[in-house]
């Protein structure tokens, strides 16, 4: 199958990848995915990953309870024995593998291989490019679901990118009315017309006058803005994973007796339900997409400062909705 995969630290496009199928998971096949930051970092080095990338995708399932429907799928793949399973908590399985990311193959391919129990099936209402944003919403999700919003008065998004614009609309839905700092203007114009505040990060003169900020920079950089925004005792959420050992200056934690809160994956549900409902705006982050034959082409677009999210077409779905039970 075609294939776009990470090998002895090298992208590459495989027309004539040899899949190794999961028995136990879903056979899906791959409509659209998307390129995410996370992506990025994992060409540099980060988690050490070799194999089919891809991890926020659409596609078609082929057997199982969603047969024939489209889905999306969370990307940790949990044992079901251990500890944390059995505490109802798949996304810290110390045994699972995580899809495109860690011994686990993904969608940037024609075939994914998904447990049944981490699909979720797409509405009608939701498009395809829309259903690629499931995964990374998902994750902006995730920070109502870790803590209660009514504590927060001044809230601080760092970040312009995919995900800080995510998790900007997120918080703006919460009617936290959140301030996103960043340093693109082409990208905070965005967020404007959404009706959410922007600044750019040169031009920020205010110290300590926010209680919650949420660093989705994606950069090493981002902790110490934080630490200059934040007030004593605030709380600072981490979005950002990057290649390399960056060791951050964690005297400020404890001096300000600061909150820090790791937040990775979020809830799918509450995604798909806000795409259908129209919440949130993903389609105006669509920059650009290409075959997934010009693959790597699309990586090179994907690194370029003005661009958000670039999508991978795998298989054009246009004449095939028909067939697969859509509308």
């Amino acid at each position: 199958m075609k294939a776009t995969l990470l090998q002895d630290s090298q992208l590459r496009y495989e027309p004539n990848y040899e899949p190794v199928p999961i028995e136990s998971a879903v056979e899906v096949e791959v409509l659209q995915a998307g390129i995410c930051e996370t992506d990025l970092q994992l060409i540099q080095g980060y988690m050490g990953f070799a194999g089919v990338l891809g991890h926020e995708f659409v596609g078609i399932a082929k057997s199982g309870k969603y047969q024939r429907r489209r889905v999306a799928g969370e990307i940790n793949c949990a044992c079901g024995d251990c500890e944390c399973c059995a505490q109802s908590n798949p996304n810290h399985c110390p045994n699972r593998t995580v899809i495109g990311i860690l011994n686990h193959d993904g969608a940037f391919a024609e075939r994914v291989w998904v447990p049944e129990e981490n699909l979720h099936p797409i509405p009608d209402s939701v498009s395809d490019d829309q259903a690629v944003f499931v995964e990374p919403l998902a994750a902006a999700f995730q920070i109502p679901a870790q803590l209660d919003l009514s504590d927060f008065q001044n809230v601080i998004v760092l970040g312009d990118g995919r995900l800080g614009n995510l998790c900007a609309q997120v918080l703006q839905g919460y009617k936290k009315s959140p301030l996103v700092i960043g340093k693109h203007p082409e990208k905070l114009e965005r967020l404007t017309k959404l009706g959410i505040d922007t600044e750019l990060l040169s031009e920020v003169s205010e110290t300590r006058f926010s209680d919650l900020v949420v660093d989705c920079t994606g950069s090493p950089s981002g902790l110490a803005t934080a630490y200059r925004l934040i007030k004593p005792r605030g709380t600072i959420v981490l979005k950002s994973t990057y290649a390399g050992d960056h060791s951050p200056n964690l005297a400020p934690i404890v001096i300000d007796e600061l909150n820090l809160v790791g937040s990775r994956c979020g809830p799918f549900p509450m995604a798909i339900e806000a795409l259908a409902a129209s919440e949130i705006d993903v389609d105006s982050l669509v920059t650009s997409r290409f075959p997934i034959e010009e693959s790597i082409k699309a990586f090179q677009v994907a690194q370029q400062k003005d661009q958000l999210k670039v999508i991978l077409t795998v298989k054009d779905n246009a004449n095939d909705k028909e067939d697969n039970g859509a509308e």
